[in-house]
C-alpha cells in the first residue's frame, strides 16, 4: 500500500475514542432506561416525552426549520399529549397533536412540510413508546423485548460491519453501513427473541418472527433518519449524547420498531385492550 492510499493514522485513534464513548454511554443510559422502563407509569411517561420533545427539537435542526415559536409550537403539545396519555386520555393526547400541527404549519415559514413531519415523527414515538408498556397483558416484557431486539441490532450491526466489511448496503444514504452489518444486527436480534423464549416469555417461532420483524424494521428506521440528514447536508442531529451524536440519531430505530410494535399489539387486541398483547403468543 503506497502512501497516497494509506488512511490516515489518527482515523483509528478517533474510532477507538468513538467507541469507548460508545460504551460509556450505553453502560448509563441503558440502565437507565431499562429502570424508568420497569416501573413505568409517570417515570416513564415523562422519559419518553422528553425524548420525544428532544426529538422533535434535533428534527427542525436537521430540516433547517429550527424557531423558538416553532419549536414550541411542536413542544408543548407533544408535552400535553404525554400528560393525557398519562391519564390514560389518549383522546386528549391525539386532540393536543393536532393543535401542535395546526400551529406548526402555520408557523413554519420554511419546509412546512418537513416541520410537520418532524412533529409526526415524535408523535408516532411517544404514543407508541406509552402504549406499549401499557399495556396491561405484558408492557414492561414487551418494552424490554423490543429496547433489546433495537439495541442488540445496533451493536450486532456496528461490530460485524466492522469487522467483516464487505459491499455496501445503500451507500447514497449511509456510506459506513454494509450488508454484513444487517445480517449481523439481524442475528443480534434472534438471539434475543431465543433469549425470551427460552426464559418462558413466550413460543419460539412467533418470538424469533416477532425479533426478525422489529430488527427489519428498526434498520430502516436508521436508514430513513440517515437519509433525512443526507437530504439536508446534516452529519448528526446534535451532540447530546457523546459518541452517538442526537437523540434521532440514537432512536431512529427504535422510533420504527416501537410503533410498529404498537400496530403489532393493537391488532392483537392488547395495548388496554382485552387481547393477548405484544407477547402473549
Amino acid at each position: 500500500m503506497t502512501p497516497q492510499q494509506a488512511p490516515p493514522a489518527g482515523n483509528d485513534v478517533r474510532d477507538s475514542r468513538n467507541l469507548m464513548l460508545r460504551i460509556l454511554a450505553g453502560a448509563v443510559l441503558a440502565p437507565l432506561t431499562i429502570a424508568a422502563a420497569y416501573f413505568g407509569g409517570w417515570l416513564w411517561v415523562v422519559l419518553a416525552t422528553l425524548a420525544t420533545m428532544g426529538m422533535y427539537a434535533e428534527w427542525l435542526f436537521v430540516v433547517q426549520a429550527m424557531r423558538p415559536r416553532l419549536t414550541a409550537a411542536g413542544a408543548v403539545p407533544l408535552a400535553a399529549a404525554g400528560a393525557a396519555l398519562a391519564l390514560g386520555l389518549s383522546g386528549w393526547a391525539l386532540l393536543a397533536i393536532a393543535v401542535g400541527l395546526v400551529a406548526v404549519a402555520a408557523l413554519a415559514s420554511v419546509n412546512r412540510v418537513w416541520a410537520l413531519a418532524g412533529l409526526l415523527y415524535a408523535a408516532a414515538a411517544l404514543f407508541g413508546a406509552v402504549l406499549v408498556r401499557a399495556d396491561l397483558q405484558s408492557g414492561f416484557i414487551a418494552l424490554l423485548f423490543v429496547l433489546l431486539v433495537v439495541w442488540m441490532t445496533d451493536i450486532g450491526g456496528y461490530f460485524a460491519g466492522r469487522g467483516i466489511g464487505g459491499p455496501k448496503l445503500w451507500v447514497r444514504v449511509s456510506p459506513k453501513k454494509t450488508w454484513a452489518g444487517a445480517i449481523g444486527g439481524f442475528a443480534g436480534s434472534l438471539a434475543v427473541a431465543a433469549g425470551f423464549a427460552a426464559s418462558g416469555l413466550g413460543r419460539m417461532v412467533p418470538l424469533l418472527l416477532l425479533g426478525a420483524v422489529l430488527s427489519v424494521v428498526s434498520q430502516l428506521g436508521d436508514l430513513f433518519e440517515s437519509a433525512v440528514k443526507r437530504r439536508f447536508g446534516v452529519k448528526d442531529s446534535s451532540n447530546v449524547i457523546p459518541g452517538h451524536g442526537g437523540l434521532l440519531d440514537r432512536l431512529d430505530g427504535f422510533v420504527a420498531a416501537i410503533v410498529m410494535a404498537a400496530v403489532i399489539g393493537v391488532m392483537r387486541g392488547g395495548l388496554d385492550g382485552a387481547g393477548r398483547g405484544l407477547m402473549m403468543w
